[in-house]
């Protein structure tokens, strides 16, 4: 089904693999009659060609990119707009298009949802944006509709942002790598390796995109195969795929920790641009004649069945087969994994929806940028044609991507026949992915096409004794469990056809309903600002020393996004840094945020001119042992703030938050084994935080514990690879070593300012 080289290899002609060893040269000469390097045919890919195209650096090893577009949407514009704004911004430079599909329900929080939206009118107003209202589409549809163009890139403030399969490179990213773009600066990264992803073969009926890419994750993410590399896909099977199977592979590569994704493309996605009206932005992409890639994923296409992710990871894979064969012994693997996750605060089972030997579920989801495809929908609607969900637990909520795409499952009758299934279809939304929508009924099972099934990302509450939990699966094999009326069922199991509907695009809804500045700004137009809109609070800059106290300690194998800033209902107070900021860590560590809140006094007064000991008197005992050996470090050069320790902190979402709201109450820093995702460890960088690095193995401190950096600003300034510190006690100072990684020479500026908006502010 997959299989992972051990090393590098040689594609021939699109269609031949050579493995790297000592004959591939020769073979690749026999086969082509032409002499070729390594070196020469690793700029034979795809990959390779758009980023030498949008490189400005001059050095293809130290890339400096500009995108072509942009896109946000509310649960990351106004936070950008704002740091923009604080930096100095006039004029959006490029297209950006803010799109409202996360706080769209508007539901909680009074006005502040629809403030935030009318902020971001305003704002594509007077900068010369694209404002795409709440309901029409989720911002991955919006972009493979309307923004993706073969040979393109763009930059998305979403982590999913992958429009690989239209030939266009994007990427994923925190939001101060989208300012840096709207003030004219660059995407910087060390030039990534690409990884073929080989496909042969078709896929068997009833076997659907998430079934693919869930095999594909399952691969790869425990042993980090593609983690920061591109993601290239190549073969004959590519062909076997239309546009939408293939977009719904694409969109899920995120979950492997892939920096993007390309694919070469063909007539079917050519069709894609000419329904779209917009033919012109069709390219044809295809590796050169021998092209060089750093790894290759082989997967046989026909060799795929029918996945399950179980909770509460993308990777926790299994086939539906397997599981309902070995119910138990999965199960009781699951609840050993949860219990890691939700590290004991429930009781956790799933043994009870076990009944007379089958797996019960209990809600179904078919969503978003992953599951709400035109192809999806429809398959699903076949599978589900002349039964019905019941009337008892189980339930079935399909969202469509865009209205577009509702508009033709209203005209083909796709969208009647799920209705009368039971089925509820509903507007254009993402809530079911991050935790705002359909939530499932305390210790419930929910089967979802989505992107993500961490935990809480189904609106539980450890805190409150609630918990329920998410698997993935293709929309297919969850329609063939709702019409089995929630007895878990592979869709490979339905007997019946599948079949294929045009689609056909209406232009006229998003002519006559989104925004489109065209490019041209309104300076004249004032932008409104809800009571729930704040501005960034005043950072300093790096002290010479520091002072940290280590705030929370987290041992978990991985530490997500969501973990560190929970998504859900604290999405409305995602433009009031100092409002969000009162959540963090708040189901994964309760204590976080009194600790950290109780250190930033000392620094609060150091910026106000004060005396720090005053605001914390148990500095006074902190600052003697340290003063024993260093008498110089006192007033004037030492910073005071926080860090947290995790083992591999960042996996998951790109939302900046979990990096600025740890900034704004006081964080300086993070230390860690390593960092699960660039955008994360960037977004502590462009927030001025330090992404330290620590060797596994027993920690030189624990939560609670003082730590001294001394000459911590001199460390950065010089580009120390190693970084003297101590933990604090009675007993004295105890030395340990500290690293930070790799860093840009604008990177180091960025953390010795304290962060990106103090570097751009005039």
């Amino acid at each position: 089904m997959i299989h992972l080289y051990e090393g590098g290899a040689y594609l021939v002609n699109g269609t031949e693999l050579i493995p790297d060893n000592n004959e591939a040269i020769s073979a690749v000469k026999s086969k082509t009659g032409k002499e070729v390097t390594k070196e020469s045919a690793a700029k034979e890919t795809i990959a390779y060609g758009i980023l030498e195209n949008h490189n400005t650096s001059g050095n293809m090893d130290k890339l400096k990119i500009k995108f072509d577009k942009l896109t946000s949407h509310d649960i990351t514009f106004v936070g950008i707009i704002q740091t923009a704004r604080a930096s100095g911004l006039e004029k959006f430079p490029i297209p950006y298009v803010l799109t409202n599909c996360h706080n769209s329900l508007c539901a909680v929080g009074g006005t502040i949802n629809e403030d935030d939206h009318m902020f971001g009118l305003t704002c594509a107003k007077k900068y010369g944006g694209v404002y795409v209202p709440p309901h029409q589409a989720v911002i991955h549809q919006f972009a493979r509709e309307m923004l993706a163009g073969g040979g393109k890139m763009i930059l998305g403030s979403d982590s999913h942002t992958r429009y690989g399969a239209l030939g266009t490179m994007a990427m994923g990213e925190g939001g101060p790598e989208l300012v840096k773009q709207l003030l004219n600066q660059t995407y910087d990264i060390n030039m990534p390796g690409v990884v073929a992803v080989y496909l042969k073969g078709e896929p068997v009926k009833g076997v659907g995109p998430q079934d693919v890419a869930l095999a594909i994750i399952g691969a790869v993410f425990g042993n980090g195969y593609v983690k920061n590399k591109v993601m290239e896909f190549v073969g004959p099977g590519v062909a076997s795929l239309s546009a939408d199977f293939r977009i719904g592979i694409d969109v899920m590569t995120t979950e492997t920790t892939c920096l993007s994704s390309i694919w070469q493309t063909d007539d079917k996605i050519k069709e894609f641009y000419d329904i779209h009206a917009r033919s012109e932005e069709y390219k044809e992409l295809n590796p050169g004649e021998v092209a060089y890639y750093d790894g290759v994923i082989e997967v046989d296409l026909s060799k795929i069945k029918p996945m399950i992710a179980m909770p509460f990871h993308p990777s926790n894979t299994y086939t539906i087969e397997e599981l309902n064969a070995n119910l138990m012994d999965i199960l009781d693997d699951v609840e050993k994994r949860a219990a890691v996750s939700l590290d004991g605060a429930v009781d956790y089972t799933l043994k009870n929806k076990v009944k007379n030997g089958k797996f019960i579920v209990d809600q179904g989801i078919i969503a978003g940028c992953a599951g709400g495809g035109f192809e999806n929908i429809c398959a699903a609607a076949d599978i589900m044609k002349g039964s019905y969900i019941g009337c008892d637990e189980f339930t079935l909520s399909v969202y469509p991507a865009s209205t577009p795409i509702y508009m033709e499952l209203m005209k083909n009758g796709c969208a009647a026949t799920l209705l009368e299934t039971g089925a509820i279809l509903k507007t254009a939304f993402c809530g079911p992915c991050f935790g705002a929508g359909d939530t499932p009924a305390n210790n419930a099972f929910s089967i979802r096409h989505s992107t993500r099934n961490f935990p809480n990302r189904e609106g539980s509450k450890l805190q409150s004794g609630q918990i329920s939990s998410v698997a993935l699966m293709d929309a297919r094999s969850i329609a063939a469990t709702a019409a089995n009326k929630g007895v878990l069922t592979p869709a490979t199991d339905f007997d019946g056809e599948i079949g294929k509907y045009k689609y056909h695009f209406d232009t006229n809804i998003y002519a006559n309903r989104v925004f489109d500045s065209k490019g041209v700004a309104d300076e004249s137009v004032e932008i409104h600002f809800g009571p729930n809109i704040k501005d960034w609070p005043v950072m300093g800059a790096l002290p010479e020393n520091m002072v940290l106290r280590v705030v929370s300690e987290i041992h978990d194998p991985v530490t997500t996004t969501d973990e560190l800033i929970p998504s859900g209902e604290t999405s409305s107070y995602r433009s009031n840094p100092l409002g969000l900021a009162e959540f963090t860590l708040s189901r994964k560590d309760p204590n976080y945020v009194p600790l950290a809140k109780d250190m930033q006094k000392a620094q609060t007064a150091v910026m106000n001119g004060e005396c720090p000991i005053e605001a914390k008197p148990e500095l006074k005992e902190v600052m003697e042992v340290i003063n024993k050996e260093y008498p110089e470090v006192g007033k004037g050069n030492v910073g005071f703030g926080s860090t947290i320790f995790a083992v591999k902190p960042g996996d998951g979402s790109a939302r900046e938050q979990a990096a600025s709201c740890q900034k704004v109450l006081g964080g300086w820093a993070n230390i860690a084994n390593e960092y699960a995702t660039k955008r994360y460890r960037s977004n502590l960088i462009n927030w001025g935080m330090l992404p330290f690095l620590i060797e596994e193995g027993e920690l030189p401190f624990k939560n609670k514990d003082y730590l001294f950096i001394p000459n911590i600003k001199k460390a950065v300034e010089e580009k120390a690879e190693v970084i003297k510190a101590y933990t604090v006690s009675e007993s004295g100072l105890k030395e340990f070593s500290l690293k930070l990684g790799e860093l840009t020479d604008e990177e180091r500026q960025i953390i010795l300012k304290g962060c990106l908006i103090n570097y751009n502010r005039v």
